[in-house]
């Protein structure tokens, strides 16, 4: 902890009289959270208690810019509530917190077009099936790349590359078979109109074939994305293709479609959508036909109970369809009321799913309040009925309703800025 309290107050006292030199601002974010989970990511059996726990992220974000250089740096603390290892009576011995580094890089323009991002940064693009910054998980997602940005009228161009390890090495590259060892994106966006935004991605990304190998598998994902916004329609679609080898060096055809519809009506809101991630009726042809979301969100989609983050393991290779609604009640301009459902399936089954694809059904119902501008109360109850098909699948036979509640208050004040305020 104090090697970070050290560079705070480093970054304090380098950049609070910068005004001369730039723009400074300091950010803080306090995000607590309850949640009591009755069935939440697993299925729980009628004799089994519920779990209750407060979780605390912590952030500051210290941010200098001028004309020619961005610099943001965000240390972070996340704990659970109660999570410290008392050494005695008379006081703490240590606890179990996470403190690390959320950000950290500088991004130099290179002239009126052209940036580039070198890093520890968040790579958010497009709606967050592929890349996102998963910010329900009170960690957050970042990532460790170089990232080139052109701006050429009505087109944005991005291109990055990363690549990863565990240590510092003298030989070999080995990293472990779940992540990344090399992440490379392209991604071209088209303000088409003051409506419609057009977007190309393209990733590639490679997976080593053991985690004492050097050997790659790389995975190549193309495809596009659009979305369109009125005052009263908003249409938002994807679709995904993806080739190329997985770790068993078995050849990938796989693809993820998506798409929805809402329209606005004074303070309602409703829309309908689906998605579609293809998965493997044929688990002895040599062909992985299960689309890969890599980094993507997985909180933002498929539900909030959030029994999906892996996909191999809980669709059994079968793939995913949901079929998902929702309404929206704009009480006043601090408070609103949602409901959201969510009916999932299988894509295919295979020979170690069950027959049925049909999984379960979750509604949700949300409520919102700003407090002001600068912190917000948001709380959510979900139920989930499942089917046969996903107790099998979860192996919890005697699996009723689930339930899962939560409650979390986020703070974000500015504590300093040295631009003047008009």
């Amino acid at each position: 902890m104090n090697k970070y309290l050290f560079l705070i107050v480093n970054l304090l006292f380098l950049f609070i009289y910068s005004e001369s030199f730039g723009q400074f601002q300091i950010d803080a974010q306090l995000r607590n959270r309850l949640e009591l989970r009755n069935g939440y990511k697993q299925l729980i059996a009628e004799n089994q208690q519920t779990a209750a726990f407060i979780s605390q992220r912590t952030r500051l974000t210290f941010l200098f810019q001028n004309e020619n250089l961005k610099l943001k740096i965000s240390p972070q603390d996340v704990r659970v509530w109660g999570d410290e290892q008392l050494g005695s009576s008379s006081g703490v011995m240590g606890d179990n917190a996470s403190v690390d580094i959320h950000e950290a890089y500088a991004e130099l323009k290179l002239n009126s077009k052209a940036s580039i991002s070198v890093g520890r940064q968040e790579l958010v693009y497009d709606n967050e099936w592929l890349l996102a910054a998963r910010n329900w998980n009170q960690n957050g997602l970042t990532y460790d790349a170089a990232l080139l940005k052109l701006a050429l009228n009505s087109v944005s161009i991005h291109l990055a590359s990363s690549w990863n390890s565990t240590t510092e090495t003298v030989q070999d590259n080995f990293y472990a078979t779940d992540r990344i060892k090399s992440l490379n994106f392209l991604w071209i966006d088209k303000k088409v109109n003051e409506n419609l935004e057009a977007s190309f991605s393209y990733l590639a990304t490679g997976v080593t074939k053991t985690a004492t190998s050097n050997a790659l598998r790389f995975k190549h994902t193309g495809g596009l994305y659009a979305n369109y916004k009125s005052k009263t329609l908003n249409f938002r679609a994807n679709a995904y293709y993806q080739i190329g080898k997985n770790i068993a060096d078995n050849s990938v055809n796989a693809f993820l479609l998506d798409g929805e519809f809402s329209y606005i009506f004074g303070n309602f809101s409703t829309g309908i959508g689906t998605s579609y991630l293809s998965g493997d009726d044929d688990l002895s042809d040599n062909t992985d036909a299960l689309f890969d979301m890599f980094y993507g969100a997985r909180h933002k989609y498929f539900g909030h109970m959030d029994y999906f983050g892996n996909i191999p393991k809980t669709t059994k290779q079968g793939g995913l369809i949901d079929y998902n609604a929702f309404i929206k009640f704009k009480i006043s301009d601090k408070t609103s009321l949602s409901n959201y459902v969510h009916y999932l399936q299988l894509a295919k089954t295979n020979l170690t799913t069950p027959a049925d694809k049909n999984l379960g059904f979750e509604n949700e119902l949300a409520l919102q309040y700003k407090i002001n501008n600068w912190a917000n109360i948001q709380t959510s109850y979900l139920l989930f009925l499942p089917t046969e098909s996903m107790k099998t699948i979860q192996a919890v036979n005697d699996a009723k309703m689930q339930h899962f509640f939560f409650l979390q208050l986020t703070i974000n004040p500015m504590l300093f800025s040295n631009s003047k305020q008009e």
